[in-house]
């Protein structure tokens, strides 16, 4: 066998390799998968409803999700503890870490509710078409009733995602996609057709959509926890005796989830406040960066899945103090990760039209005419970055599974506001370059994309991660009989 082939096989094969990642990564990547078609149809449908709904949706979900995400960061962070414990065999602290999950996750909807008020303020700075605002803020409103559940999902899923157990978070998650698809179609329009019967659906627009969301993750919340407190996880895990409050792992997981939760939201925010500007230049701009971005998520969407896995393997071989063997692992995951994303990116530029057909299939084809065009260059800036954006989500995860949260959490902040956020509010005030500031505020957030991806493999390889743990270090054990030390008489003289 020659070399080449040899390395290949070593890379494939044997713990840390591309075969193991992908075994554990494969549910979660159908999972974020289906999820991901989940969001591309109800904007399609919100596309062929009318060309507002769909503008509106972004933005709206979006900010829906900056206030939801600070908590989302600390629900996610669950997995690192779960794959932590694990690898230090400790299973008896899974459950109840899981629990200060799930107590902190109840905090969402108290805070949710308490921000609709501000709605109706909120998308007036937006400063969108006002028909375009109407619809931001009932989609938005309707939103957050649903963010516990969402919160809940994430939080209890780390259960089995930190243990490896991932097919049971695919079968869960499609099951909700499933509800969320039809619940739209009925809501959505006013007439449902299903092949030669037609029948009167809810016509409730933009409102449908959020309220098919609100339903499907509620359901979704619901089958996770009945699956967390199974008769079988109790005595092991103590996923029904570990709900009690445990200050201990409370402050571990407050300490290094803030960063995390803090990193989530800010990104999000200032991914928000993007498009919110650009929404400033035109609803023809707004538009087709809404569809450009949500055919990026065809792209980015199923590799998180692969970071989860990631962060997983990670944090169990340093569970373990296996620092090697979470190295490995990263280097095969950044491999797939590339190949595909790569693949992808072809496919933006060579072929952009197949990722446009299924908005513009319904759509009104007038107004859909002005957006194609810009659709098509947007997606060349998607094609370049997201190649960077593999090293964004392996490097991150392998960051976050070791605990470095601070790290990612500070140069995101500082990159996203100084490369990305700023020069995009003077672009677009100026009105500089094509496209009304478009294009060059695009080459920014690509510029954006890039550098993160340069300065986590930097500290990757530096490898401080190496040395960082998140659960509490158990301190080694005085053995209860110690062995006889030997005497020596000394004849004194």
């Amino acid at each position: 066998m020659t070399p080449n082939l040899n390395r290949i096989k070593d890379r494939w094969q044997g713990p840390g390799g591309c075969r193991q990642v992908l075994h554990l990564a494969f549910p979660l990547i159908l999972s974020t998968g289906t999820s991901t078609i989940q969001m591309f149809i109800d904007r399609v449908f919100l596309t062929w409803h009318s060309t507002d709904t769909m503008s509106a949706a972004m933005p709206a979900g979006i900010t829906a999700f900056v206030f939801i995400s600070f908590f989302m960061g600390t629900g996610n962070y669950v997995n690192t503890f779960v794959a932590q414990y694990t690898g230090a065999n400790r299973p008896w602290r899974v459950g109840p870490a899981v629990w200060q999950g799930i107590y902190f996750s109840l905090l969402a909807g108290i805070v949710m509710i308490a921000i609709i008020p501000l709605a109706e303020s909120i998308f007036r700075w937006f400063d969108h078409a006002h028909s375009i605002q109407v619809n931001e803020v009932i989609y938005f409103k309707v939103l957050c009733y649903g963010m516990t559940p969402t919160v809940l999902t994430a939080t209890v899923a780390c259960f089995f995602t930190g243990r490896g157990k991932t097919w049971i978070v695919l079968y869960l998650n499609l099951v909700a996609t499933l509800i969320n698809i039809a619940l739209d179609y009925y809501l959505i329009f006013d007439t449902v057709t299903l092949g030669p019967w037609h029948f009167a659906g809810a016509g409730m627009g933009i409102a449908g959509a959020a309220w098919a969301t609100v339903i499907a993750t509620t359901v979704s919340a619901a089958l996770f926890i009945i699956a967390f407190l199974r008769k079988k996880y109790r005595k092991e895990f103590a996923s029904l005796s570990g709900f009690k409050p445990d200050l201990e792992i409370f402050k571990l997981l407050m300490k290094y989830g803030l960063p995390n939760r803090v990193q989530f939201c800010l990104d999000m925010a200032f991914f928000a406040l993007f498009v919110a500007f650009v929404g400033r230049i035109n609803a023809t701009s707004l538009a087709a960066t809404n569809i450009a971005f949500q055919i990026n998520m065809l792209a980015f969407m199923p590799m998180i899945g692969l970071g989860i896995a990631l962060s997983t393997l990670v944090g169990q071989a340093l569970g373990k103090n296996n620092p090697t063997l979470a190295a490995r692992s990263t280097w095969s995951a950044l491999y797939m990760t590339t190949g595909y994303m790569s693949l992808i990116a072809l496919g933006f530029w060579l072929t952009p039209g197949v990722f446009i057909f299924a908005f513009k299939a319904c759509a009104d084809q007038g107004e859909f005419a002005a957006i194609e065009p810009i659709v098509k260059t947007l997606l060349c800036f998607v094609a370049f970055y997201c190649i960077f954006d593999s090293g964004n989500i392996i490097f991150s995860a392998t960051l976050k599974g070791a605990g470095d949260t601070r790290f990612v959490m500070y140069m995101t902040i500082s990159l996203s506001w100084i490369v990305m956020v700023l020069p995009t509010i003077f672009i677009i005030k100026n009105q500089w370059g094509p496209g009304n500031g478009l294009y060059l505020a695009w080459g920014f957030a690509s510029a954006y994309v890039c550098l993160l991806a340069i300065l986590f493999l930097l500290r990757f390889l530096h490898g401080k991660w190496k040395k960082m743990r998140v659960i509490e270090q158990i301190p080694p054990s005085i053995p209860t009989k110690l062995p006889e030390i030997p005497t020596i008489e000394v004849e004194s003289t």
